[in-house]
């Protein structure tokens, strides 16, 4: 006999779903978070989510979408504003919104944007770039190498305190220190990787912005 396709729940619309599965990621992470999972919390058989994502990676890039889509939802910047301010407003908004969610780097990273509203801000972005002296290549190497920064922190910082106020057993740089005694450096850099991620992530962007004004002169 042939199998019968699960029936569209009339009950389940694919933001329902994506809500849901953002909610379940700050509980469960990203290794936990199942189709079976949300298909649960949102009170059907997991077959029926198949209707609005093929897989889990189809899953996560609305997710990824739908967490781009909050963070866009914010006032629009200043039309005077600089590169230098735009390069470090949109990673510090985008660090923001990843340390929001649990694994939101891994969620982020690698997902494919399931429609065109992140273009509207690259466009901006990338004029401004232009308007201020950059070529089109020079502008996308500066705001990507940003942006790859930016997530590539996070992962990081999540890997060790997956929410604000939450640590991962095994990062206490004291008994790190303690451990790596014969290698006074290595021991001392220990609280220059793993504590005020904040004042971290600062210097980080701002040796980017000074690499690009040395790079392309342009000021």
């Amino acid at each position: 006999m042939a199998t019968q396709r699960p029936q569209r729940s009339p009950r389940l619309d694919k933001k329902q779903v994506v809500d849901t599965a953002l909610r379940l990621l700050n509980e469960t992470g990203l290794d936990g978070l199942t189709l079976r999972a949300i298909a649960k919390e949102v009170d059907v058989q997991a077959p029926a989510l198949y209707w609005h994502f093929k897989n889990k990676q189809e899953l996560l890039d609305e997710m990824a979408t739908e967490m781009y889509r909050r963070m866009a939802d914010t006032p629009a910047a200043a039309e005077d504003e600089g590169w230098r301010e735009r390069l470090l407003a949109a990673n510090r908004g985008l660090r923001a919104a990843l340390l929001s969610y649990r694994d939101g780097a891994r969620v982020f990273s690698g997902s494919r944007f399931t429609g065109t509203l992140h273009a509207v801000e690259m466009e901006r972005t990338l004029t401004l770039f232009v308007r201020a002296g950059f070529t089109l290549t020079q502008a996308v190497r500066a705001t990507s190498t940003a942006h790859f920064y930016t997530l590539g922190f996070v992962a990081e910082e999540q890997g060790v305190q997956p929410l604000p106020g939450e640590r991962r057993e095994g990062y206490d740089t004291d008994e790190r220190a303690r451990r790596m005694a014969g290698f006074p450096l290595a021991a001392a850099a220990g609280a220059e990787i793993f504590e005020d991620y904040e004042r971290h992530f600062e210097e980080g962007l701002a040796l980017i912005v000074a690499g690009v004004e040395a790079r392309h002169g342009i000021v």
